[in-house]
């Protein structure tokens, strides 16, 4: 096919600046790759009779890459348990989340993910990496949320979260979830791929930890782990397992350059220097850090060590130009500096360290539209009224974007949403399945 009419963002790090953005310009695909990018006359002229996907003057980006989140989450929106509302992040997770994820079933697992993920690719987002987590379903999870995935025809990147919470049964169990899906990924390209999941340091025994250390680096992958996202990560290590949490985690061979480390929030200096050695990338979520009131990310230390910072979104929602704009603020409202977390800081994330780890495990270049990469793109419905030059684009996705539209997206060279309309899916009958699910779950836990 044929992307036209619209003025593209390459964010092709091997361009000149200049070449960035390049106004009137096409990109050609050819099965899942692209073929050719330039001007629009030139490459009508090259690939003739091509189906057309028709930009309408707006702008062509590289689809959104979501480097942390939760789709089963999903069924939790408005959600109201009984009792007293959590005071701190330790009652969140004990109050909320360990309560929802225990009452999933395997529909739930994959109906939850068809949601967040329909409403991802409306959003703009191609890729997602997910942390899976349902005690109650632990066995065929993944699976059900990658039939999700190749439905929608969404890349996606699954893990079990693997814990000792819920005892020792569950976490074989969650082992061995992690173990098959990864060997049924296999090698080479695909839309879906496997991290090795775990939840988090203060729940996880040093024999797991060193199981699944043991497990991750004989398959080959990275680990995919919340670290220091409360204080009682780090205190829980030290007191109960004799150990800081970065120490205990290098040790285990989980943290490593093929690793998603997600928050990074409580690290002292000692533990910043480490997690920056380990080569594992950092994946800040500023939204739900700020709505679990954990703190802020030390961004600044954490780049200085050499940690490269992603961002997610936690599956506080998955749209991610609203993750962008909340990264810049939060760093500017809590330094009481309005030249904190610059507009840049926030779009080299989602499109150079997201794009960068993506291509590591998906085995090919994302994140960019250049000659060879994979063909994920989105078309969004903007035209600027002011300049747009390769200079000002960040100002543009931070206070513009939120009053766009993603109008079409292509994802593995096939078109997934054309002009707002999902081809082949029904959006609507999908979230109605949702909500039966969802009361169904909420009926279960008394929250109805």
């Amino acid at each position: 096919m044929l992307i036209a009419n619209g003025t593209l963002l390459t964010f092709d790090g091997a361009r000149s600046p200049a070449d960035r953005v390049i106004p009137g310009g096409a990109v050609a695909i050819e099965g899942n790759r692209i073929a050719a990018v330039g001007p629009e006359g030139q490459l009508r002229a090259a690939y003739p009779g091509r189906d057309v996907v028709d930009a309408r003057g707006g702008l062509v980006l590289p689809g959104f890459i979501n480097l942390h989140t939760h789709l089963y989450s999903a069924f939790a929106r408005g959600m109201a348990l009984p009792g007293e509302a959590p005071r701190n992040f330790p009652e969140i997770l004990e109050r909320l989340w360990w309560k929802v994820d225990k009452a999933l079933t395997l529909e739930d697992c994959h109906q939850s993910a068809l949601c967040m993920m329909v409403e991802a690719v409306a959003a703009g987002s191609t890729t997602l990496f997910d942390h899976h987590a349902s005690p109650g379903a632990v066995r065929g999870s993944l699976d059900a949320i990658a039939r999700a995935a190749r439905q929608v025809g969404i890349r996606a990147c699954l893990c079990y979260e693997v814990s000792d919470r819920d005892g020792p049964a569950v976490r074989d169990q969650g082992v061995e979830e992690n173990t098959d899906f990864i060997r049924a990924c296999g090698e080479g390209i695909g839309l879906v791929k496997a991290l090795f999941g775990l939840h988090a340091g203060f729940t996880l025994e040093d024999a797991t930890l060193a199981h699944a250390g043991e497990r991750a680096q004989a398959l080959d992958v990275g680990c995919h782990i919340h670290v220091a996202e409360d204080p009682v990560d780090d205190r829980t290590c030290r007191q109960r397992f004799g150990a800081p949490l970065v120490e205990r985690l290098i040790k285990r061979q989980v943290l490593k350059p093929k690793t998603i480390a997600a928050h990074c929030i409580h690290l002292d200096d000692a533990a910043i220097r480490l997690l920056g050695e380990s080569g594992a990338t950092v994946a800040h979520n500023p939204q739900s850090n700020a709505n679990n009131a954990v703190g802020v990310a030390p961004l600044g230390k954490l780049r200085l060590a050499g940690s490269p910072i992603g961002l997610g979104t936690d599956g506080y929602t998955h749209n991610m130009v609203s993750a962008l704009v909340t990264m810049t603020q939060v760093h500017k409202l809590a330094s009481g500096d309005p030249r904190a977390c610059g507009f840049g800081e926030p779009v080299a994330a989602a499109f150079e360290v997201n794009a960068a780890f993506a291509s590591q495990v998906f085995q090919a270049p994302l994140g960019r539209i250049a000659p060879g990469a994979l063909a994920d793109l989105v078309v969004w419905d903007y035209v600027p009224y002011t300049p747009l030059t390769a200079a000002n684009v960040p100002g543009h996705l931070i206070f513009g974007f939120p009053q766009a539209r993603a109008r079409s997206a292509i994802i593995d060279g096939k078109v997934v949403i054309r002009d707002g309309e999902f081809p082949g899916l029904d959006r609507h009958a999908v979230a109605a399945r949702g909500k039966e699910l969802a009361v169904k779950l909420w009926q279960r836990l008394g929250a109805a």
